[in-house]
Parts: structure tokens; C-alpha cells; sequence
């Protein structure tokens, strides 16, 4: 009876591991054999999306056969088969979308105006409710070192209210790794997750680029994209007498459908050569902001797919002391769904940020959630956890 005890549980054990099985995919160009950062890639059966790194890695755990959507807005989308798939360093190969030279786009409506409309078109399309899963992490860095790291899988509940999105936010498991002050400004705390959310939602970001004066403070310029007939790409920039723009702005849109399907905002090293530093205690003196937010249209359904921020500023303190802070921000939308949540109101995450929340782990969810960290990526993270 022992015996087929036994041999019932190696059959068992067996057969999880076969039908629970972990799958690397590499995505690189097939011209250039060089890997594609940003690729989406969606796992049928689950309608799981993950993301490339800059290796152009991604990983996960199958339980059964699924094709899988490989796409990147450069290059033609790919359909891989299930019965090719194999379970380590599958490379995906790309074919990159004719390239053309940049064609500049004519109108006889204004590009504010048309940027305006597709605004507010954007906007119709993300006020709906629905809920993401999302992948989120923050690199944090004092006085070029880096000194702490926080993940997380979280969900956000959307709700539309007098038109503008507002997010309720669920934590499912998160860690927080490294060394801090004990006297911790406000500045080291990361980012408001349910604000980040809701202003790439209502995308906010954009705002000022909606105001009359716009016209007089940016230049705006629009051509088609050079390897995908389908968008256009706006530029938009601060003019040479330009007293209060220093973002610069470029917008992806496609101008048929009228959504954004990627936007960027940089600061210039110019610009911030020309800023006259502050130099009163509490000051902050910007060395580089970039923010950069990709968004998914699929059938009907459009939503945020990633996001970017970075972050680096000089914090005067007192006696001329200057502290060097860095702050690295990603989301990863790793599932899509128009169903709510079911939750009480305890189990909602009220603090908004992961910073000191007490780690909850119950699955390497780091490793299959989105966004797989490269090798650099996961050094650093091992030496935080062994100083925690």
C-alpha cells in the first residue's frame, strides 16, 4: 500500500511539474540580431502581457499549450505557434517595418488643435471602468549609490467620476530591500501609485499643452513615423523666448483610431544648463526628468501598457550640503480585465506608496510578472537584500 502511495505522489509531483513549466523568450531584430527593448508580448490563454528588457528577455510559467502575440510598434507582429515553443532561450525573431525618411505631416487645422482632439478622444476611451494588474518597482539612489529597491503586484480598480478616472489600489505581494536614513525625507518615499495612475489615465501630463498659451511658449511639429505608416509622431518644444516651458514633448498617435499610443516628456541638458540653480535650504535642482508612458489598443479595450519616470535632483540642505537624489519608477500592465474587484474596505492599500510596507511574499512573482530584470538589474537587487 506504501508502495503505491508512493508512486501516486511521484505521478503527481511529475505531472505538475510538466504542465507548470517556465519559458524564456528572447525578442531581437531580424536584420540586426540585436534584442528589442519594449516588445509586447501577450500569452493567449491567460491574456498575460509581459515586456521585454533591454536584453529582450521575457519569462513565465505555462500551465498547458498557448500561442503567443509578439508585437513592437517598429517591426510586424508575430504569431508564435505552440508546438515550436521551447521551454529556454526561444528566440523571437522581427522584421523591422519598411523604414522611410521622415515625412512632415500638412494640415489646415492647427497641430494644437488636432493634439486637442486627440486628447480628448484619448481620454473618452480610458474613462471606463475596468481593472489592471500591474507590476510596479522603484530604484532609488543617494549620492550616486544605490541604496534602495521596492517592488510590488498591485491592482487598480478604475472608476470614472465626473468624467476624470479615479483608482482604488489592492497590494497582492511586495518587498522593499536596502539601507535608508533614519530620518527619511519625504523625497526618498517614492511615488503616490494611485496619483501616477490616475494622471496616466487622465493623462494630466499633457495639460499644458492644452492651455491658450501653449501656442506662444511651444513649437509644434508633426511628420509621419518613420517605420510605421499607421502613426504620426507630434514634437513638441519650448521656444527660444520661451519664459516658463522646459519639457519637451513628443506624442505617438495614430490619426485614424485618434489615440495616443505613446507619449515622452524630456528636459534637455540645454535647458537645464541655462536654469539658475536655487540655493535656498529645501531647494531642489533638477539634473534630469524623463517621462515616457506606452498605452495598448486592443479591439475596443485601450489601456496603460507601461510607463517610465526617472528623476534626479540636487536637495540643498543646510550649510551649503547638497544631497544627490535618483529615483527610477517602472509600471508593467500585466493583465487586463473589465470585471471588479471583490474587496473590503480593509483590504484596500491606503498609503499609496510601498516604501517600508512590510514585505509579502508568496511566489517569485518578480520573475514572471511583466518585466524581467536583466542581469545588472538583479546584482543590484541581490546586494540591497543582502544588506537589508
Amino acid at each position: 500500500m506504501k508502495r503505491v502511495l508512493l508512486l501516486l505522489f511521484v505521478f503527481f509531483s511529475v505531472s505538475v511539474l510538466a504542465q507548470n513549466a517556465e519559458y524564456s523568450i528572447v525578442v531581437k531584430d531580424l536584420e540586426t540580431q540585436l534584442p528589442i527593448e519594449n516588445a509586447s508580448v501577450v500569452i493567449m490563454k491567460t491574456k498575460q502581457i509581459l515586456l521585454s528588457n533591454v536584453e529582450g528577455k521575457v519569462t513565465f510559467i505555462l500551465n498547458g499549450g498557448t500561442n503567443v502575440q509578439v508585437s513592437e510598434p517598429d517591426h510586424e507582429d508575430l504569431t508564435v505557434r505552440w508546438a515550436v515553443l521551447k521551454e529556454s532561450g526561444f528566440v523571437v525573431y522581427l522584421k523591422n517595418r519598411h523604414s522611410k525618411l521622415d515625412e512632415i505631416v500638412l494640415s489646415k487645422e492647427s497641430p494644437q488643435k488636432t493634439l486637442q482632439k486627440i486628447i480628448s478622444s484619448s481620454r473618452k476611451k480610458l474613462a471606463m471602468p475596468y481593472r489592471l494588474k500591474v507590476y510596479v518597482r522603484e530604484f532609488f539612489s543617494l549620492d550616486n549609490k544605490y541604496s534602495y529597491y521596492n517592488d510590488g503586484l498591485v491592482n487598480f480598480q478604475f472608476t470614472v467620476n465626473q468624467k476624470k478616472v479615479n483608482t482604488t489600489l489592492l497590494v497582492e505581494q511586495n518587498r522593499s530591500y536596502g539601507l535608508l536614513e533614519n530620518d527619511v525625507s519625504a523625497d526618498l518615499k517614492g511615488y503616490n501609485l494611485n496619483n501616477i495612475m490616475e494622471n496616466y489615465s487622465n493623462l494630466s501630463y499633457l495639460d499644458p499643452l492644452l492651455s491658450p498659451k501653449a501656442k506662444k511658449e511651444y513649437d509644434f511639429f508633426t511628420k509621419g513615423h518613420p517605420s510605421n505608416t499607421d502613426y504620426y509622431i507630434m514634437s513638441i518644444s519650448p521656444r527660444d523666448k520661451s519664459k516658463d516651458a522646459v519639457d519637451n514633448f513628443e506624442i505617438v498617435y495614430d490619426p485614424v483610431k485618434k489615440v495616443i499610443m505613446e507619449f515622452s516628456i524630456t528636459i534637455t541638458p540645454r535647458t537645464l544648463a541655462e536654469k539658475v540653480d536655487k540655493i535656498g535650504v529645501g531647494a531642489k535642482n533638477i539634473t534630469q526628468s524623463v517621462v515616457k508612458v506606452n498605452y495598448r489598443l486592443d479591439g475596443l479595450d485601450y489601456y496603460l501598457l507601461s510607463s517610465n519616470e526617472e528623476i534626479a535632483y540636487d536637495l540643498i540642505l543646510k550649510d551649503n550640503k547638497v544631497k544627490k537624489i535618483h529615483v527610477r519608477n517602472n509600471f508593467i500592465t500585466t493583465n487586463f480585465n473589465k470585471q471588479k474587484f471583490s474587496y473590503k474596505d480593509s483590504d484596500v492599500f491606503k498609503e499609496k506608496t510601498l516604501f517600508n510596507k512590510r514585505n509579502k511574499i508568496l511566489t517569485n512573482y518578480w520573475d514572471i510578472s511583466g518585466f524581467t530584470a536583466t542581469e545588472e538589474e538583479k546584482v543590484l537587487i541581490s546586494a540591497l537584500d543582502f544588506k537589508l
